[in-house]
């Protein structure tokens, strides 16, 4: 009776032992890749990211041109619905909910940044990390290094890929603003997060909406758009897209708004801001007035600057 115990320990531990040499569980056979043909029958935001790796690795080798790839790929999402301030940078931080990427939904921001992404990609896995390069200062992620102010961090952070022409388009006599940015301010109140960031200014230039038609001939497929807005003499650049070529030269802007991503020319864009001004007059609200645009000329000979290292959290 004395080696009793030990008999069960030497069952139990057999027991073990027995079930290790069991073969595993069956796992379900993966799917088999869907056919490009089948992937390119559905829009990008109707893709998995699976089918949208193949679709970019398409894109790519079937359009040599970039200015003309971000064109076809913008346009693959058209009809993508819009939902403002839909990513975040969970699981890496958990200040929020929110997501790194999204390909169901975008704003006019996560629409911009993915189209230049995939552009620039061959796989799914380079156009993650492209996504990560152009949405963070030196591609370090977190919500201190995200280009939170369009004029004075994403222009900013990438001009390695995008340069400001809006001064040499609007001419010696062009308008420009004053901006002032407290960025350490606008972390505390908006992300409960602390850092000793100075505050900024600058001065920026722009094309007023009645010079657009004048200089449009000027603008290129794959250039990006910032539109200004005014209200209270505050301006900002309120909506961002992209300039694309319709079917007779026209320069379009394909941008993502409400409710969904859509191409439509410079023209039509300022008479609905018109419209949406006139609404608002009606009713005696102090809405937003479209001022003009910034735009930044995609650079010719771009190369992507290496990802800075992830500092380690908390050092």
């Amino acid at each position: 009776m004395r080696f009793a115990p030990l008999l069960l320990v030497a069952a139990t531990l057999g027991g073990c032992a027995s079930q290790s040499t069991l073969p595993a569980p069956a796992r379900p056979a993966a799917p088999a890749p869907l056919a490009i043909e089948a992937v390119l029958q559905k829009q990008i935001y109707q893709m998995t990211p699976v089918e949208a790796g193949r679709y970019i690795a398409w894109a790519h080798a079937a359009e040599p041109d970039l200015r003309k790839r971000i064109a076809a790929i913008g346009r693959k999402n058209l009809g993508q619905p819009y939902l403002l301030n839909l990513l975040g940078e969970f699981p890496f931080e958990v200040h929020d909910d929110l997501p790194m990427f999204s390909l169901e939904r975008s704003d006019c921001v996560v629409f911009a940044e993915h189209t230049y992404a995939m552009a620039l990609s061959r796989s799914w896995e380079e156009f993650f990390w492209m996504l990560q390069r152009i949405r963070y200062r030196d591609g370090v992620i977190g919500v201190a290094t995200r280009n939170h102010y369009t004029e004075m961090d994403w222009n900013v952070a990438n001009s390695w890929l995008v340069t400001d022409i809006s001064a040499q388009l609007a001419g010696s006599n062009g308008p420009s603003y004053a901006m002032r940015v407290d960025r350490a301010r606008f972390l505390k109140t908006r992300h409960n997060t602390e850092r000793a960031i100075p505050v900024e200014t600058s001065r920026q230039s722009y094309v007023p909406k009645e010079q657009v038609a004048a200089i449009a001939s000027q603008l290129q497929e794959g250039d990006f758009v910032n539109v200004i807005s005014t209200r209270d003499g505050e301006h900002w650049a309120s909506h961002v897209g992209l300039v694309v070529l319709g079917a007779d030269g026209e320069r379009h802007l394909l941008h993502s708004q409400e409710p969904k991503v859509r191409e439509e020319s410079f023209d039509s864009f300022i008479a609905r801001a018109a419209e949406r001004e006139a609404r608002n007059a009606r009713e005696g609200r102090n809405g937003q007035r479209l001022a003009g645009f910034k735009f930044l000329r995609l650079n010719d000979n771009i190369v992507v600057p290496p990802m800075a290292p992830q500092p380690r959290p908390g050092s």
